[in-house]
């Protein structure tokens, strides 16, 4: 793959732990590209259906990772999912995963309205660490970092942290 000018950032996290929120200020802030893929699988139809149990789509990872190859290898970036392990250790110069505690999370996913067993599998998973086992599994230990996301002062320091390191990238 040919050497991009700028970087790609994944924002990766439990459902409700302010990747978005995050994404977008990241974006707004470098003038990097804003992939939700919640959103894409939605727009794209890159999904195998409706989960009935879960209120969500069932993305399909192959349709995912053809889709976004071209932008990706381009380059100029910021992708946030609540997962992490589909997408091909390549293309991310930077994962962030945002991590809540569960009290937070619970509040959170409560009043988006998610159901009971939805809302008990992602706070299962933030205790678990699940996102974050699975960054580091997925990418090199020294682009994963693991950054607290539970209030408004944490949202700021976390987005100028990113901010920060992708003025530094070495590929500008």
């Amino acid at each position: 793959m040919a050497a991009r000018s700028r970087p790609n950032v994944l924002i990766t996290g439990t459902p409700g732990t302010g990747k978005t929120t995050t994404a977008e200020q990241v974006a707004s802030q470098t003038g990097l590209r804003h992939i939700n893929v919640g959103d894409w699988v939605k727009e794209k139809g890159l999904h195998s259906g409706w989960n009935e149990e879960f209120q969500c789509f069932d993305l399909d990872e192959d349709k995912v990772c053809d889709a976004l190859e071209d932008q990706m290898t381009e380059g100029g970036n910021v992708v946030d999912h609540h997962g992490c392990d589909l997408f091909p250790e390549r293309w991310f110069d930077l994962v962030v995963v945002l991590q809540t505690t569960t009290t937070e999370l619970f509040d959170r996913l409560q009043r988006r309205g998610y159901p009971a067993n939805k809302v008990s599998e992602n706070v299962e998973c933030e205790i678990m660490m699940v996102v974050l086992e699975e960054a580091t599994d997925s990418y090199k230990p020294e682009i994963v970092k693991s950054l607290v996301s539970d209030t408004t002062d944490n949202l700021e320091s976390n987005v100028a942290h990113i901010v920060a390191w992708c003025s530094a990238w070495p590929g500008r």
